[in-house]
């Protein structure tokens, strides 16, 4: 495989505070990849850093060969990276249709002119209908959002941000607050999506991580603790004294 996203010697200070410090990572084509770490670790500060929320100290981000460490959010959005967030980013009187049909068509170019294309664009109605299957939406796809259940938002959320035919998707905890039968369903779902979309899961939940990943990255201090496959990882003394709280007696 070939890495789509990748940092080099990536810095971040604020004031006398390193919050990453020299991360040197890379997210491979088709990857299902996680990223955790303790609290304080620098996860946030890391996918702030990754999607131009904020700028380096140091160091650079390459997207797809690009170096695009000065570029803004929305250039990266352009560009293929697309991002959801703990909380969600959604209009709580839209339906999930709605939703799905504006992110489509903004990405078609027609702007905020979803609502007057959606009944006879073939492009729009195709492309929504795919992903509300895709998804397991379409048997609420009539609701409003602020209606549904936590879960379901999220798969919502997940879903639009897909709409936007991302190559590199990160996810930050996207099943926190998710009640357990939903928050399978939507790893899976995750799980599904085609092999040229590359995800980056920032996540908290040991169950979540092994049932999804392939790869896992630890941050431990703004720093790469390890990085590996889930067996490896999963038998690392150190992870599993800085992560879980063990001690290492080797």
């Amino acid at each position: 495989m070939s890495a789509v996203l990748q940092t080099r010697n990536l810095v971040k200070t604020f004031g006398g505070i390193t919050a990453t410090d020299d991360i040197t990572f890379s997210l491979e084509k088709g990857a299902r990849h996680a990223l955790i770490g303790p609290n304080g670790a620098g996860k946030t500060t890391f996918v702030n850093l990754l999607t131009g929320v904020l700028q380096p100290t140091a160091g650079a981000v390459i997207l797809n060969g690009e170096d695009i460490t000065t570029l803004s959010r929305e250039a990266r959005v352009k560009r293929g990276m697309a991002r959801t967030f703990q909380i969600n980013q959604l209009f709580a009187t839209m339906t999930p249709l709605q939703m799905i049909a504006l992110v489509t068509s903004e990405r078609l170019g027609y702007g905020l002119r979803a609502f007057n294309v959606l009944d006879h664009d073939p492009r729009v109605i195709e492309q929504t209908a795919d992903i509300l299957a895709r998804f397991r939406l379409e048997d609420i796809m009539n609701e409003t959002i602020a209606s549904l259940p936590y879960g379901k938002q999220r798969q919502v959320e997940i879903a639009s941000t897909f709409a936007a035919q991302p190559s590199v998707l990160l996810l930050d905890e996207p099943a926190a607050g998710v009640p357990e039968a939903e928050r399978r369903e939507l790893l899976d779902i995750v799980a599904a999506l085609p092999a040229d979309v590359s995800v980056l899961l920032i996540e908290h939940d040991m169950d979540i991580i092994f049932r999804f990943a392939t790869r896992i990255t630890v941050l431990v201090n703004g720093r790469v603790l390890a990085d590996g496959d889930p067996v490896s990882i999963a038998r690392d003394p150190a992870v599993r004294e800085a992560y879980l709280g063990e001690e290492s007696h080797a």
